[in-house]
């Protein structure tokens, strides 16, 4: 293995089109992302076909502008990476072609990456000196997972929804509230000037079966009824409902993980997903893990969401132990995790 490993890393699971250069696993050289916000936005939520047509539209341009600005020439490169799945199956087919096309061209090992597994990754780029076995908490729209990871390519899935993930709920109720999409960060800014006592919502942490799994649902059902209740009644502060939901999830996001580490005891926590980006949850988290003598490792926002680099960085090591995609590699919607 060149002490000088590039690999390029690329994500469309879902409506960001992202490439990414990424050295010996740790260090970013380019992350270019073109966002579909703007596309979706007035549906309030992401329209499969017209995110994996604008995939199509940017996937090329992108991949130039991070071979540009990595200083980085497709001689130069080791690896193609790309998110296989899980995600909407037209998206993902446009980074699936375009990777399995690049490796033909180019005669580069096709490395396939769970698009779960690229967010666990994204951690890896922090700087942080990463111990195994680590405990990890992805949180995203469509996931609530938690995975205890032995080693690279060592990984159990010990916890996760069993109905809508946290970022899916975050996204319905800021539907409810006219916030627009994506939600979350709407909701976040907006639970500022809340005060999270006003009401109080459900934490559902469930009983000793799947105890370490989790359930938003009865917590999504709970403020979209107490909504209609209050439309009726009369007006109510939207800012308090904000931070009272806000602080529900984040109760249940905490104290599970917390209960996962006395389960399966580790050194260090990993945060991850889009929903990883709200600053609550991260001040809740870190001050928790102070409590529990575990380090807390979290991405940088930007690296929270869907990017390249994560992928690229997870790239990177499956390269090293020899897992490679074969010419017939294809998009998988449903992949789950355990098939790294």
């Amino acid at each position: 293995m060149p002490h000088r490993t590039l690999i390029l890393g690329l994500e469309s699971s879902c409506d960001d089109t992202a490439a990414a250069v990424v050295l010996n696993g740790r260090h970013i050289l380019s992350n270019i992302i073109s966002s579909q916000n703007d596309l979706h936005h007035r549906f309030g939520g992401i329209v499969p076909e017209i995110a994996s047509r604008r995939h199509l539209e940017m996937i090329n341009p992108v991949i130039d502008e991070a071979l540009a600005k990595g200083g980085v020439t497709f001689g130069e490169l080791e690896g193609i990476a790309v998110s296989h799945g899980p995600g909407l199956v037209g998206s993902l087919l446009v980074g699936v072609a375009t990777a399995k096309a690049l490796s033909f061209a180019l005669d580069l090992p096709l490395i396939a990456v769970n698009h779960i597994e690229g967010h666990i990754y994204a951690n890896f780029l922090t700087g942080a000196a990463i111990i195994f076995p680590i405990l990890c908490l992805v949180v995203s729209g469509g996931h609530t997972s938690l995975i205890y990871m032995r080693d690279h390519g060592e990984l159990s899935v010990i916890g996760r929804t069993r109905d809508d993930a946290a970022g899916e709920v975050f996204d319905k109720v800021a539907r409810a509230l006219s916030l627009g999409f994506p939600g979350g960060p709407a909701i976040e800014k907006l639970a500022q000037c809340g005060d999270p006592s006003a009401f109080s919502f459900p934490r559902a942490l469930m009983s000793e079966e799947g105890k370490l799994d989790f359930s938003f649902s009865g917590l999504k059902t709970a403020v979209l009824n107490f909504m209609r209740r209050e439309k009726e009644k009369g007006s109510v502060k939207m800012e308090d409902l904000a931070a009272a939901f806000q602080e529900a999830v984040v109760d249940v996001l905490v104290e599970k993980t917390t209960l996962a580490l006395r389960q399966y005891p580790a050194r260090q926590l990993l945060l991850a997903g889009g929903v990883a980006a709200n600053s609550e949850l991260r001040r809740r988290m870190r001050r928790r893990m102070v409590e529990e003598g575990v380090e807390f490792i979290s991405p940088p926002p930007q690296l929270c969401t869907d990017n390249g680099a994560m992928i690229g960085a997870a790239g990177y090591y499956a390269l090293r132990r020899g897992r490679l995609a074969s010419p017939t590699l294809n998009a998988v919607s449903t992949l789950a995790l355990e098939s790294v």
